[in-house]
């Protein structure tokens, strides 16, 4: 089960697509959108907002008796931890999707960095980083030009903007990964991947890697 933790059901249908292609036909993917909240997590605020809302998804999903794995499919993890330890999730895998891939992107201890849209989350991104103990391997958070909103409606400029803060993270800071920032940018990063020379690291890609490992462990 796919939680998509804002309101914008075109996005869990984009996200969702991505999933399945990741994972084939052996993992079915199902796509849920959170009942209210904020329809981009663009900030702190919107994220403590769409923790509730994840885990009362999650405990749903789970109640059903049909779910084998939880993702929480935005690049802050909302709620991550409380459904982690929820025991109505025992024994079912919860993963998110930020984490999943900071971890990826840093495994070997890889030199790597962020490219995103969300300035207000700067600081939300690096103590993610620090928590996951993955700081000394940061390289730092570039930034697009533009506010998330305008971006989000303009896929083209949305790339453009993209590709060049990929560029500076591998040009100015050294990184020789970079990952992609948001759920909702996953159409980009997959585009991203063919156009950089640096490895880009798509974080629903990732956070189904992170899902089938659980699975088969």
């Amino acid at each position: 089960m796919l939680i998509n933790p804002n309101t914008s059901t075109a996005t869990t249908a984009t996200m969702t697509a991505i999933a399945r292609r990741s994972l084939g036909a052996a993992l079915p993917v199902r796509g849920v959108t959170v009942s209210r909240g904020p329809r981009m997590l663009t900030d702190p605020e919107a994220l403590r907002a769409a923790a509730p809302e994840v885990l009362a998804a999650g405990l749903r999903a789970a109640a059903e008796g049909t779910c084998a794995a939880l993702l929480v499919a935005a690049f802050g993890d909302p709620g991550l931890p409380t459904l982690r330890a929820a025991e109505g999730t025992a024994g079912i895998p919860v993963i998110g999707l930020g984490e999943a891939a900071l971890l990826e992107a840093a495994a070997g201890g890889t030199p790597f960095g962020v490219a995103t849209t969300t300035p207000l989350l700067a600081d939300a991104i690096h103590a993610r980083v620090t928590a996951l103990g993955l700081a000394d391997r940061y390289t730092g958070l570039r930034l697009t030009a533009g506010t998330p909103e305008r971006l989000s409606a303009d896929p083209p400029l949305l790339l453009d903007r993209l590709e060049r803060a990929v560029r500076a993270c591998a040009d100015r800071d050294g990184a020789r990964a970079v990952v992609i920032g948001g759920g909702p940018l996953g159409e980009a990063a997959e585009e991203l991947r063919g156009r950089c020379r640096v490895r880009i690291v798509a974080p629903i890609p990732a956070a189904c890697r992170a899902v089938a490992q659980a699975l088969a462990g």
